[in-house]
């Protein structure tokens, strides 16, 4: 196996971001029915063209990281972070870099003009979003995973686990809990550093055209609160 390395992100990404990213997805049948009539490549190939323009849509709150191979250098998993808003200014070495204003227009050019036309599947994900409004009710301050991705080709390697253990690790810093919604695929990391189920769901796809079910998790880590 070779050595992995972690690190942030930067626009030069894209590609492999997107082979990654995808590929992970495509693995679940619920993603899969939303490109009904889409291939794994066409889906891929739009997803890099969208990808710089999401990198620095939202620099203050986003953090971005990514496993890579040390010997080749390619991108093997991927998580991305979401800060509240009194931590902007922390975690600064997973803020993905700066770009001109003009590298900016191009990449939303190029955003604007990607195939991202997936079927809507009316209600499918209504209970994540309610979950999440009662769950951080409050004003109730959180680091939030809102995304976290391991190709294929690469599970098994102790990969995802090392960008949640990342995570963790700069979340004990800064002295928030996380709270992310989860798949079942990674039910099993999550629970080994600590997240907790808080909720449930999973409904048949069959409702939706597809065949299989279709669960979520709400989850969290509580951290032990510094004075």
């Amino acid at each position: 196996m070779p050595p992995y390395e972690i690190r942030g992100c930067t626009v030069a990404d894209a590609s492999g971001l997107a082979y990654n990213n995808i590929g992970a997805f495509w693995e679940s049948p619920g993603y899969k029915l939303l490109w009904t009539g889409r291939t794994l490549e066409h889906v891929t190939a739009n997803a890099a063209k969208r990808m710089p323009r999401n990198l620095v849509s939202d620099r203050a709150h986003e953090r971005h990281q990514v496993v890579v191979d040390g010997e080749t250098g390619g991108i093997v998993g991927y998580a991305r972070w979401i800060l509240p808003d009194r931590l902007v200014g922390e975690w600064l070495e997973a803020q993905t870099p700066a770009v001109s204003i003009d590298e900016e227009q191009g990449f939303t050019r190029a955003f604007d003009k990607a195939d991202w036309s997936f079927i809507d599947l009316p209600g499918m994900d209504d209970h994540v979003h309610v979950a999440k409004a009662k769950y951080l009710a409050g004003g109730k301050e959180c680091l939030e995973l809102d995304y976290l991705a391991v190709h294929p080709s690469n599970k098994g390697r102790g990969i995802g686990s090392m960008l949640v253990g990342n995570g963790v690790a700069a979340a004990e810093k800064m002295n928030v809990d996380i709270y992310m919604m989860a798949y079942e695929a990674g039910l099993g990391v999550y629970k080994k550093f600590g997240f907790e189920i808080l909720e449930s769901n999973v409904q048949d796809l069959a409702r939706w055209g597809g065949e299989g079910p279709y669960a979520t998790y709400m989850i969290e880590k509580k951290m032990a609160k510094r004075e």
